[in-house]
C-alpha cells in the first residue's frame, strides 16, 4: 500500500478529521472514532484522488482487500460534502453490503461513484445549496456479523431533547432499520424503564447509551450513529455523524427555562443576520429604559434571547411567578392559539411551579414613571377620542420628523458612524405622537368585541375592520398598483417580457423609461421583506420584488379584481356592516349599541394607524443599515474584514472592536456560514425549553376532520383555488385566484396580496400585520395551519374557510 502523498488508499486509522477533503465525510468520522478508542471494524478509504481521474486503482485497492482478508465488507459512499454538520446526505449516495470477491468489490466502487450523479443526490444538494465540485471517496470495512443493529440519535431527533437518546433496532443488519422496510424496536433512553419485549436487553441499552455519551463528548455535538452488536454481544461503531436537522439551543443558564418564537408577529422567522439581532436588541434596550422598566423580568431588553439566530423571548419568570403566570394564557392569545396551548401545559408542568411572589418589574422606576405617563394617557386618549383626525395628522408629522432625523450628517471616520447607528433608534422608542394613537385605534378596534358579545360574530366584527384608510402598508400596495394601471402598453410590454433581476439590472444602469418606480421608492424604498433586520438589502436597493409584482399585477384582466375596486368593497361592507350590527343590538342593548357604534367609527379612523409604528421604526433602521455598511467599507479597506456586506455578520460591539483595529474576517466568516445554514431551515419551533425540547413537537396530536388542516381564521371568507407555495416574495408572482401559502408573512410580502385570492400562513396572530391586511383587502385568511407548505403543495387546489378555520386539500 503506498502511503505517501500520493496515496489513493488509506487505511481508516490513518485518516482524521483534517482530511476531509481527501477521504470525505464518513470516512473522517470513523477515522475519528477509531482516534478516540471506539470499537470499529477494520477498513480502508479510496481517496478522492482516485476519483478526481475517474480511474480505480485496482492494485491498490485488491492489497487492502487482501490484507482484511478478503471476504464480505461493506462498500459505503463518503463524499466531500457528506455527513457534515449542516447536511447529512443520509441515503442520498449508494451502499452495498455484503460484497465479497474481488471483481465485486471493484464493480461496488464503480457503482458508489455513480450514485454521486443520481436524481436524488443532485436534487439533494441543489436544495441544500451544495456547488457541483463533490468529489467521493469509497470506505471499504469488514462486515460484522450482526445479531442486532440500527441507530442510536443522541438527542431526541425529533422532539429536540438533549437530555433524551433514541434507539431504533432490529435483528440481523442495520440496512433494513435506515430505509424504514421493517418496523424497528423503538426505544427512548430517558432515564425511566425500558420496554422488555424488544431486541435488546438493559445491559446493551446501558451500552449503547455509554457509547453515544462519549461519541457525542468526542465530536462536541449530538450525534446520529450506526451500530451493530455481533453474535459474541460486541457492540461497533459503523457511523458517526452530526444530527443536522436538531433546532440549536438557547443560551444555557444552569437552569431550565422556556422560550417563545416571537419573530413572527414581524413576519420574520427567516434568522437575523448578527447585527441585525443586535441592533434589534439594542432597540429594546433603549425602549426598556425609557418606560422604566429594565431589570426587571424581561431583563433589559424585553426578555429578546437569540435562539437559532431567530427572535424569542424568555417567559421563564412569568411562568414561575405567582401573581402573573394565570394571566399568561390570556396575554398569549395575541401570539396565536397554538402559543396559548403550549403556556397552558406549561401551568402543569411542575418543573415550572411557582417560586416567587415578587412584582416581575421593578417598583420604583416604574411608579416614579406612571406619575407622568399615567396623566398623559389620560389626555392623550381624551383628545384622540374628541378628535381622531387631529390625533392622526399629529401621528404623521410625527412619522415625517422621525425621517428627518434619521438622515445622517456627514461623518469624518467609523466612530462617528457607529455611534449615530446605535442612537438614531432612540427617537423611535420615545415617539409617543405615533405610540398613543396606534395603541388607541387597536384598542378601539377590540372594544367592540365585548361590547356585542352574543349579538355579533368574530367573522362580523373582522368585517368591520375591512378596507381601513390611513393604513401606510395598504397605501403603499394601492401606490404600487397605481403606478400599474398608468403604464404605457410599451412599458406594460416591456414588464411582462422582461425577467425582474434584468429590470434592476437596467435600472440600476438607467436604462429604463421613467415608469414612475423612483417616486414610489423614494416613499417606500425604505421596506422590504424581513425588513426588521438591518441586515437585509432594502427595496432601494434591491427592486427586484417591485418588478416582479407590477409583472403579477399586469395579469389582472377582471376589473372586479382589480385591488383598488376589492379594497372598495371591502371599506363597502365595513360600513355597512356597523350599521347592521348598530340596529341589531339596538333592540336589546341600546347603550352598549351606541357605544359600540362609537367605538366603531372611531376605529376606522385609527386602527389604521397600527402599521404606522413600525413604518415610522423602518427609517431608523436604514439609517442604521446605511451606516453599517459605509463602515463595512471602511473595515474591508483596512483589511478587518474580507467584504464590505461581512459587517452584517458582526454584533455592535464586534464592530467597535473592529473599527478599534480587530482583524473580525474569520469570526465574520464562521458567522456568515451559520447564518446560510440557518437560512435553509424551513421549520423553525413556536416555543423551546433550554434543553432542546420542541414544545409543539410534545403536544396530543389533534388530527383534523375529513382531511382538513387546522388553523385559526384571521381574515372572513372562505375561497376554493389552487395553491402557490411561497417561500421568498423577492422572485415570487401570485396569479389571479391563486392562494397563497407561505411560513409567515411580514409588510413586505403584502404587495403579493393584491392578485392572491386567499392566504395560508403556518404561524401568526389575528394582530400581525399579515393577517391585518388580508382583511383589508377581503382575502380570507386562516392562519397557524402546521406544516402547510410542506403538507400543500403548489397547483393543488384547497378550499379556505375562516369560519371553521380549516384548509382543505381537493
Amino acid at each position: 500500500m503506498v502511503t505517501g502523498n500520493d496515496s489513493q488508499v488509506l487505511e481508516l486509522a490513518q485518516v482524521d478529521a483534517r482530511m476531509l477533503g481527501l477521504v470525505g465525510g464518513k470516512a473522517a468520522g470513523l477515522g475519528e472514532l477509531i482516534g478516540a478508542g471506539f470499537r470499529v471494524p477494520d477498513g480502508f478509504c479510496l481517496t478522492t484522488r482516485a476519483h478526481a481521474t475517474g480511474e480505480i486503482p485496482e492494485r491498490e485497492v485488491l492489497d487492502a482487500y487482501r490484507r482484511l482478508g478478503g471476504g464480505a465488507v461493506a462498500v459505503r459512499s463518503s463524499a466531500t460534502a457528506e455527513d457534515l454538520a449542516d447536511a447529512s446526505f443520509a441515503g442520498q449516495q449508494d451502499t452495498f453490503l455484503n460484497v465479497s470477491g474481488e471483481q465485486e468489490l471493484l464493480s461496488a466502487i464503480r457503482r458508489c461513484w455513480d450514485s454521486l450523479h443520481s436524481e436524488r443526490a443532485v436534487a439533494y444538494r441543489e436544495a441544500n445549496e451544495i456547488g457541483t465540485d463533490v468529489l467521493m471517496a469509497v470506505v471499504v470495512q469488514r462486515m460484522v456479523d450482526a445479531k442486532t443493529a440500527g441507530v442510536l440519535f443522541t438527542a431526541n431527533p425529533l422532539t429536540g431533547t438533549r437530555s433524551e437518546m433514541v434507539v431504533d433496532a432490529a435483528p440481523g443488519l442495520g440496512d433494513v432499520v435506515v430505509d424504514g422496510s421493517v418496523i424497528a424496536d423503538h426505544y427512548v433512553l430517558d432515564g425511566t424503564p425500558q420496554r422488555t419485549d424488544g431486541c435488546l436487553d438493559a445491559a446493551q441499552l446501558d451500552a449503547l447509551r455509554d457509547a453515544g455519551s462519549r461519541v457525542q463528548e468526542s465530536f462536541g455535538a449530538p450525534q446520529d450513529i450506526e451500530w451493530a452488536i455481533d453474535q459474541d454481544g460486541q457492540l461497533w461503531l459503523l457511523q458517526s455523524r452530526a444530527i443536522t436537522t436538531l433546532f440549536p439551543l438557547p443560551p444555557q443558564t444552569g437552569e431550565l427555562r422556556a422560550y417563545f418564537e416571537m419573530g413572527h408577529m414581524q413576519g420574520m422567522l427567516r434568522p437575523f443576520t448578527p447585527a441585525g439581532m443586535s441592533a434589534m436588541t439594542h432597540g429594546a434596550k433603549l425602549w426598556m429604559d425609557s418606560a422604566g422598566l429594565s431589570g426587571g423580568a424581561f431583563g433589559d431588553a424585553m426578555g429578546i434571547v437569540p435562539v437559532g439566530d431567530r427572535l424569542f423571548m424568555d417567559f421563564s419568570s412569568m411562568l414561575r411567578n405567582k401573581r402573573f403566570r394565570s394571566r399568561l394564557p390570556q396575554m398569549m392569545e395575541v401570539y396565536g392559539p397554538r402559543n396559548v396551548e403550549i403556556v397552558q401545559r406549561l401551568l402543569t408542568d411542575p418543573r415550572f411551579a411557582p417560586t416567587t411572589s415578587r412584582l416581575p418589574f421593578p417598583v420604583a422606576p416604574l411608579l416614579k414613571k406612571s406619575l407622568t405617563v399615567v396623566p398623559k394617557a389620560k389626555w392623550e386618549l381624551l383628545r384622540t377620542l374628541v378628535d381622531p383626525d387631529a390625533t392622526r395628522e399629529r401621528a404623521f408629522r410625527a412619522t415625517e420628523q422621525l425621517k428627518h432625523q434619521a438622515r445622517a450628517p456627514e461623518f469624518a471616520n467609523s466612530e462617528q458612524r457607529l455611534r449615530f447607528a446605535e442612537e438614531v433608534q432612540r427617537g423611535f422608542m420615545t415617539a409617543t405622537e405615533v405610540i398613543w394613537p396606534l395603541f388607541f385605534g387597536i384598542l378601539l378596534g377590540q372594544m367592540p368585541k365585548s361590547l356585542l358579545k352574543g349579538v355579533a360574530t368574530t367573522a362580523e366584527l373582522d368585517t368591520v375592520l375591512g378596507g381601513l384608510p390611513h393604513n401606510v402598508t395598504t397605501e403603499m400596495d394601492l401606490a404600487l398598483w397605481r403606478l400599474t394601471a398608468a403604464l404605457d402598453e410599451d412599458a406594460r410590454e416591456l414588464l411582462r417580457s422582461t425577467p425582474a433581476e434584468e429590470l434592476t439590472e437596467r435600472y440600476r444602469a438607467g436604462e429604463l423609461p421613467d415608469l414612475g418606480v423612483d417616486d414610489f421608492l423614494a416613499r417606500y424604498g425604505h421596506r422590504a421583506p424581513a425588513e426588521v433586520d438591518v441586515g437585509v438589502p432594502r427595496w432601494s436597493e434591491d427592486p427586484t420584488q417591485i418588478f416582479a409584482t407590477i409583472a403579477g399585477y399586469l395579469r389582472i384582466s377582471d376589473p372586479e379584481q382589480a385591488p383598488d375596486r376589492r379594497f372598495e368593497q371591502s371599506a363597502a361592507r365595513a360600513e355597512a356592516m356597523i350599521d347592521e350590527l348598530f340596529e341589531r343590538a339596538r333592540r336589546k342593548r341600546p347603550v352598549r349599541a351606541h357605544l359600540a357604534r362609537f367605538c366603531m367609527r372611531r376605529s376606522r379612523k385609527l386602527t389604521g394607524l397600527r402599521e404606522l409604528g413600525k413604518f415610522a421604526w423602518l427609517y431608523s433602521l436604514q439609517a442604521v443599515r446605511e451606516q453599517l455598511l459605509a463602515i463595512g467599507e471602511d473595515l474591508s479597506g483596512r483589511g478587518l474584514l474580507a467584504r464590505p456586506g461581512d459587517v452584517m455578520f458582526l454584533e455592535l460591539d464586534e464592530i467597535r472592536a473592529a473599527v478599534r483595529g480587530s482583524d473580525q474576517r474569520e469570526l465574520a466568516a464562521e458567522r456568515k456560514s451559520r447564518y446560510d445554514r440557518e437560512v435553509r431551515r424551513r421549520v423553525v419551533p413556536i416555543a423551546v425549553l433550554s434543553d432542546g425540547t420542541d414544545l409543539e413537537a410534545t403536544a396530543p396530536a389533534t388530527p383534523a376532520a375529513d382531511g382538513a388542516m387546522t388553523g385559526v381564521g384571521a381574515s372572513p371568507g372562505k375561497v376554493t383555488g389552487p395553491a402557490r407555495v411561497v417561500h421568498d416574495p423577492a422572485n415570487a408572482r401570485i396569479e389571479p385566484g391563486e392562494i397563497l401559502v407561505a411560513t409567515t408573512t411580514d409588510p413586505g410580502w403584502t404587495p403579493l396580496f393584491m392578485t392572491a385570492a386567499g392566504l395560508v400562513t403556518e404561524t401568526g396572530s389575528p394582530m400581525a400585520h399579515g393577517p391585518t391586511v388580508a382583511r383589508e383587502y377581503g382575502i380570507p385568511a386562516v392562519i397557524c395551519v402546521r406544516h402547510a407548505t410542506t403538507d400543500i403543495t403548489t397547483g393543488q387546489v384547497i378550499t379556505v374557510d375562516a369560519a371553521s378555520g380549516t384548509v382543505t386539500p381537493r
